[in-house]
């Protein structure tokens, strides 16, 4: 596997991208692909004049066999010595991250699907906003069912990248910023159900008794949990706008958690009306809710002969992971994050489980 060193320029509302040089004798690569929140990666690499030259920030780094996940150089490392040798550490973030550069401003207010809202909140502060636009900077595909459900919601002075990603991990969606040409794309999608609770797709195990699961840990804390939301809005003392929210039917007793949100600073605006509003307030109540802490941390086998990584299944996805030995099992936990490292001792995998609802 290669790697694609590119430059990128910006030409007014227009991106140019020209291929600079290809790499493949880096001495280690890990590339971190995330679904609910911005992937990075890191290049080790023996340090040259050539080397030093080529990798420099700004520019992008791409892999051979990945068109979908393009990193941006944020940051160089130079150490030298004598005995070890001469080395520079290149790291930084996908094409999203460009994303953190903007803020949304001024306040949206915005109704319809997902879909419509992200866009509408990308067109106003990224792609048609003079000269805080991202250049060459479009929506690209979108897929999956969570972005065509509606709500309606008012958002102001937020960082695009968080409030993103907050909006993704709430729908159980994703974003991903890809370059396409000179242009740069921006996805959304969600992941497949891959587990023991559909028959739709091919199952995907990682068990001990398969072993394709090399090493297993599971904590779980209920401590942080927050099921059921109280959310007021404008207005003063009894006067002021207020609602609940929970997912699915309403917990009782001891199994609720209540939160307070206060949604004061969310304005009502002229043509808003009261129920409109509530529906605003609702999705403010819904990012506000925290599902129990689950911790699980495995090491699955890089080489499976049962499932391939970005083939078998991708991060996002549904799987289920058990641990026979002590019964324990997670029929349905999405893959949420994959670390992919290359080294001298080859490649290995560590993936990041999260259970959802």
């Amino acid at each position: 596997m290669q790697l694609e060193i590119y430059s990128l320029t910006a030409l007014k509302d227009q991106i140019s991208v020209s291929l600079e040089a290809i790499c493949d004798s880096y001495s280690s690569l890990l590339w971190d692909i995330e679904f609910y929140q911005c992937g990075c990666f890191e290049v080790y690499i023996a340090a040259s004049p050539q080397n030093v030259s080529i990798f420099q920030r700004g520019r992008i780094v791409a892999r051979s066999d990945d068109a979908q996940h393009f990193g941006i150089i944020e940051s160089l490392q130079l150490e030298t010595d004598a005995e070890k040798g001469d080395y520079l550490t290149v790291t930084g973030r996908f094409l999203a991250s460009l994303l953190e550069r903007r803020i949304i401003y001024p306040t949206i207010t915005a109704n319809g699907s997902y879909e419509d809202i992200v866009r509408k909140v990308l067109f106003r502060n990224v792609i048609s906003a003079g000269i805080r636009n991202l250049p060459g900077f479009s929506m690209g595909i979108v897929s999956g069912d969570c972005w065509q459900k509606t709500a309606r919601m008012q958002v102001s002075y937020d960082n695009i990248l968080e409030w993103l990603y907050s909006l993704c991990e709430t729908i159980g969606g994703s974003a991903n910023v890809r370059l396409d040409g000179n242009a740069l794309k921006c996805d959304l999608f969600s992941g497949t159900d891959r587990s023991l609770l559909q028959d739709d797709n091919p199952h995907i195990v990682f068990s001990d008794a398969y072993n394709n699961l090399l090493s297993f840990s599971y904590a779980a804390d209920d401590a942080v949990q927050k099921n059921f939301a109280y959310v007021l809005g404008c207005g003063e003392g009894n006067a002021r706008k207020r609602t609940t929210f929970c997912s699915g039917a309403e917990p009782t007793y001891l199994d609720r958690y209540e939160v307070y949100v206060d949604e004061r600073n969310t304005a009502q605006e002229e043509d808003v009306t009261d129920a409109e509003y509530l529906e605003i307030l609702k999705s403010s109540g819904a990012e506000h809710l925290v599902q129990p802490k689950t911790a699980s941390e495995s090491a699955i086998a890089a080489f499976s002969t049962q499932y391939q990584y970005n083939k078998d299944y991708f991060v996002g996805d549904y799987v289920t992971v058990e641990q026979k030995r002590f019964g324990l099992i997670q029929p349905r936990i999405q893959l949420i994050g994959m670390v992919e490292s290359f080294d001298q001792n080859g490649r290995s995998l560590t993936p990041t489980f999260k259970e959802m609802e």
